[in-house]
């Protein structure tokens, strides 16, 4: 198999291991192509928000802006299968309610969902219907792709510096090490969206992203020593509301 053909398949491993858009039968979620998909991850979200930019502006030309940011976030819901809010929801209650590493981990492994995370999953939600609603059309379409490509640019950057702490689920794509070449890009295909809509927002952004990621790694290695499938989740879903806060701040300023 070629170069361009092993691309190719990484990439619809990523697709399809991200959301719930059917793939090719060709395509296997085996460990080498699952860790070689992380750096697809940013595209996949670009088109991800792409999907419900276009769903929001198809929903704004007959209903209030509110109805239409909800609308086009059920579809990225549904796209993605809620993935990274579960992430979110698995996060807040095994770090508000665990004690020791050990309880963390056995509370993020459970299934169910808790009080805590119940609770910050419907104040996320609400934060983010809220923000996109408050800004002009054209601005929130292209907010949601660089969104959704940026906070996952920023969330597979754990994979490069931390080290994965279950004991299970090695093939997974969030499981081993990535090489910089690979992050740099996953960059490619992640960072240029916000630079397009707004270069001076989007260095602002990146910088407040660099900061909130330092305390976010801080954060997990001294709670439990690296990183987790959910954490990434937790983390993809705090860049995004950031991303989306900060623009808001920006153009109110």
């Amino acid at each position: 198999m070629n170069r361009a053909q092993d691309e190719l398949r990484y990439f619809f491993t990523a697709l399809g291991y991200f959301t719930r858009v059917p793939v090719p039968r060709w395509v296997s979620f085996e460990r080498d192509y699952l860790n070689a998909a992380a750096r697809y991850f940013p595209l996949v979200g670009a088109m991800v928000g792409g999907v419900a930019a276009l769903v929001y502006l198809a929903c704004a030309r007959v209903f209030p802006a509110g109805v239409a940011v909800l609308l086009s976030m059920a579809t990225s819901l549904i796209l993605t299968g809620a993935f990274h809010e579960d992430g979110l929801a698995d996060c807040i209650d095994a770090f508000v309610g665990g004690y020791t590493r050990e309880d963390v981990l056995r509370i993020m492994h459970d299934s169910r969902i808790g009080a805590f995370g119940a609770i910050a999953l419907v104040i996320a939600l609400a934060l983010k219907w809220q923000t996109l609603a408050a800004m002009l059309p054209a601005r929130v379409a292209w907010l949601m792709v660089g969104a959704h490509a940026t906070s996952r640019t920023f969330a597979i950057s754990f994979l490069v510096t931390l080290d994965y702490v279950r004991a299970e689920g090695k093939a997974k794509p969030v499981a081993q090490r990535m090489s910089l070449l690979a992050f740099l890009l996953a960059m490619v295909f992640g960072l240029p969206w916000l630079l397009l809509l707004d270069w001076k927002l989007a260095c602002f952004t990146f910088f407040l992203l660099a900061a909130l990621r330092f305390m976010l790694a801080r954060y997990f290695v001294k709670r439990i020593g690296g990183y987790t499938g959910d954490c990434l989740g937790f983390s993809q879903q705090v860049f995004e509301l950031a991303i989306y806060l900060t623009a808001l701040a920006w153009i109110s300023s």
